[in-house]
């Protein structure tokens, strides 16, 4: 079966710890398509090719989160969980990673074992495998410990692809969970804040639910996970990207409420504050029922819930628990840096 010649994708780049879609756009424009590829980006953080006449997708990401070990994760399940999530909304079947640390002299080697453990039991439970690697070590005081680049090949097992153009008027958006854990977790573990309850992250995979999605159906027409720039980061650029309009309803959407407490305290809005275990999924009207009892069979899942519907115009909407609407406009930069 032939496949497009890949389309390169290019993730997130942050400058003096900032960020964001304007700086990453102007990025991939102005120097990585000139430098490695005269195509569009791809839709999603992975990009598909031919495989020895087989539809393959590939995906590369690093993570330097601070600190490398927080409430629900740590920087070694976070890189195996977010490349596998990531191949997911290519409409792939995660096979099998590799893994580059960056070492600065002086980190404990109980420290890089408690990493590694971590990457082989997320590796474990979303059925891959991690078959090669690299180390380098750079000098004191020169980075954070500790950084880790996953890399991630998989199986394209979806027939048609998902991405932005499938969508169309009257789908129904899904969420497959409650958001802006990840972001508050990382925050509150670097800078010592106490919650009651204490906030977990959310990292995890995905693999179950979507896989059995992708083999019974309902197959989505697309999906993204929530990591930079949250749900409503995501709803922004797939609504660019499709050309309609979403409308979604804020006040059904999941914020537990120390999440909440925090944002509000700090003045961060919940709905672009990252996930790394949670995903927004578009399906047609009919199938909207089926696709929520299959997500919720799973336990990353369970709470997933219809927030919104695909409808002609442009731009994302939010009917707020006031019954006022207001337009949700794309992150200029990360509200919470290093948490990825």
């Amino acid at each position: 079966m032939n496949c497009p010649v890949p389309t390169p994708r290019y993730d997130t780049i942050t400058l003096a710890h900032g960020g964001g879609g304007t700086l990453t756009a102007s990025l991939i424009r102005d120097v990585f398509l000139p430098a490695f590829g005269a195509h569009a980006p791809s839709p999603h953080d992975a990009t598909a090719f031919a495989l020895g006449g087989r539809r393959a997708a590939f995906t590369t990401d690093s993570y330097v989160v601070q600190p490398l070990f927080f409430p629900g994760g740590d920087i070694g399940s976070l890189a195996v969980n977010g490349t596998v999530n990531d191949l997911l909304m290519a409409g792939a079947k995660p096979l099998a990673l590799t893994a580059g640390f960056i070492l600065e002299e002086g980190l404990p080697i109980e420290t890089l074992q408690r990493v590694a453990a971590s990457m082989r039991a997320a590796a474990a439970t979303a059925g891959v495998s991690i078959i090669a690697g690299d180390t380098k070590v750079i000098g004191r005081a020169s980075g954070d410990g500790l950084y880790v680049n996953t890399s991630g090949v998989g199986e394209i097992v979806v027939t048609e692809p998902l991405a932005p153009e499938r969508i169309r008027p009257g789908d129904v958006i899904l969420l497959t969970g409650d958001v802006g854990r990840h972001g508050i977790a990382v925050m509150a573990q670097r800078h010592g804040l106490a919650f009651d309850p204490p906030v977990a992250s959310d990292c995890a995979s995905l693999h179950a639910p979507l896989l059995e999605l992708f083999a019974v159906g309902p197959v989505p027409h697309c999906a993204r996970d929530l990591t930079r720039g949250g749900l409503g980061g995501a709803l922004c650029e797939l609504a660019d990207a499709a050309g309609l309009a979403f409308r979604i309803d804020e006040a059904a959407i999941p914020v537990e409420k120390p999440v909440r407490g925090a944002c509000e305290l700090l003045g961060f809005d919940p709905l672009f504050v990252a996930n790394e275990g949670c995903a927004a999924i578009f399906v047609a009207p009919a199938d909207a029922a089926a696709a929520l009892a299959v997500l919720k069979r799973h336990p990353a899942t369970a709470r997933a819930l219809a927030i919104g519907e695909v409808a002609a115009g442009r731009g994302v909407s939010a009917r707020t628990a006031l019954g006022t609407v207001r337009r949700l406009a794309a992150p200029s930069g990360e509200q919470l840096p290093r948490i990825c």
